[in-house]
């Protein structure tokens, strides 16, 4: 859709100017008549040209994010007006994405617009929570308390998820370099061993044969187990796109030993702290759980949140449909019946949420504890096994030159 520039006249006589995306003219002319604003020029803005190396300075990171929203809780507290703040922030930027960003949403704000419908306009940027949190702040004259509040909750997700990556990434990797040790075994050094005993004319112990056999299989389908272990990535990857298939992923995920259980906290820990964020800011609960199930980065707990929101919406409790969702732990459940009940739900949520923030912390030490040895274990029994298979026959030769 197009975006004029626009510059107009207030009631009270004060010149304004923002952008605003709309189909024609007319359209824009039609809007700023509504909010009273006497159109002094319209004008189709022209789409800039930008060259973008891949990887570099594309996305807006949650870390300047949060920065953004500490400091504009700080200016505004201050006593500073919104244009004042965002005008001095996006100057200081040093992120060209955000800082473009910025400025349409200073310009936004300057024409007239509230600051939580222009960040709506970059959902990319600025989620459903954040602009709704903004919104709730807006209307209660508590933007500051609101916007510290935000960056909190940032800086919290930012840890869950970081703590998630690095349960994952640890024997993600371990695992991979043992799979490429063992393949350059039976792919380069294997092969060695075959000649050697091939022109020995011995009769080899059944494990040198079944390591040998291996070598020759390898060798024969490495490109076409690799070709399609690269299909079968784009297919989940293509398959996690749909409805269905993506509900089928996430079921599995949840389903998985070990990893299944820190993704299932992981995912209450998320659900409490975003759903009490958004309540203890006013968000109202319908919208806060229509936010949170979007949010929710599983589509089965999605399903169960929204679930909870339609029984909600009937005049039902929080805690029933939950309950029955199956989801969520019944300690869980039960405290957020009592938090409902004591008219407390948003401070019981945060408890929730800080209760499994360190359950996630525990889970990711047991597993690393837990995968360490169980590596090992699986380099030393096969790369340890390979070895001991291919000197068998070696051992067998000089015994027979000893005689």
């Amino acid at each position: 859709m197009p975006i004029f520039a626009y510059r107009g006249r207030s009631q009270t006589g004060q010149v304004v100017a923002g952008r605003m995306e709309a189909n024609t003219r007319e359209a824009v002319v039609a809007g700023l008549r509504q909010q009273r604003i006497f159109p002094i020029s319209v004008k189709p803005q022209p789409k800039s040209i930008e060259f973008k190396i891949p990887g570099f300075g594309g996305r807006v990171k949650e870390k300047d994010l949060t920065v953004f929203t500490r400091q504009l809780a700080t200016m505004i507290d201050a006593g500073l007006a919104l244009v004042q703040c965002l005008d001095t922030l996006t100057s200081q930027q040093p992120n060209k994405q955000f800082k473009k960003t910025l400025t349409e949403i200073r310009g936004d704000v300057e024409g007239g617009s509230t600051f939580a419908a222009a960040l709506k306009r970059h959902p990319t940027v600025f989620n459903p929570l954040y602009a709704n949190m903004v919104e709730a702040g807006e209307a209660g004259g508590l933007l500051d308390t609101i916007l510290n509040r935000l960056a909190v909750y940032i800086e919290k997700a930012m840890n869950l998820r970081r703590k998630v990556k690095g349960a994952l990434i640890y024997p993600s990797t371990i695992v991979t370099v043992a799979i490429a040790v063992v393949i350059f075994l039976l792919v380069f050094v294997i092969p060695t061993f075959v000649k050697l005993f091939e022109g020995a004319g011995v009769e080899l112990p059944l494990p040198t044969r079944i390591v040998m056999e291996l070598s020759r299989l390898v060798q024969t389908y490495l490109l076409t187990g690799l070709g399609l272990l690269i299909a079968g990535i784009v297919g989940i990857r293509f398959s996690y796109r749909t409805e269905k298939g993506r509900k089928a992923t996430d079921a599995l995920l949840l389903r998985i030993p070990v990893f299944g259980a820190l993704l299932r906290k992981v995912a209450v820990a998320k659900f409490t702290r975003t759903l009490g964020t958004l309540i203890a800011s006013g968000v109202p609960i319908l919208d806060g759980l229509d936010i949170t199930g979007k949010t929710a980065g599983n589509k089965v707990v999605e399903e169960a949140i929204m679930k909870t929101r339609g029984s909600i919406a009937e005049g039902k409790t929080i805690a029933d449909p939950l309950k029955a969702s199956g989801v969520f732990p019944p300690m869980v459940v039960q405290m957020i019946s009592v938090g409902e009940q004591s008219g407390a739900l948003d401070s019981m949520l945060e408890k929730i949420a800080d209760f499994y923030d360190a359950e996630v912390d525990q889970a990711v030490a047991n597993i690393t504890a837990l995968i360490e040895p169980i590596l090992m274990v699986f380099l030393g029994v096969v790369v340890g096994g390979m070895i001991v298979a291919m000197y068998l026959p070696i051992f067998k030769l000089v015994t027979v030159v000893g005689r």
